[in-house]
């Protein structure tokens, strides 16, 4: 018999806090995930995306 395996063996007690911890990181940035972008954009800035580029721009002015 292979014991060596046994060594990676991880039972429910080991596996459902890993995960919990990990489903309580991903939930908070799932909360704050808006501000954590917008914050990205403001470090490192922002290219205009080619759509946006070639879009028609309305240059007809209108007075009220």
């Amino acid at each position: 018999m292979h014991f060596d395996l046994l060594a990676f063996y991880g039972g429910p007690d080991q596996v459902m806090t890993v995960t919990s911890g990990i489903a309580s990181i991903i939930g908070f940035l799932l909360i704050f995930w808006h501000k954590l972008v917008n914050a990205f954009f403001k470090l490192f800035g922002r290219t205009p995306k080619p759509s946006d580029a070639s879009a028609p721009q309305d240059t007809t002015k209108t007075s009220s």
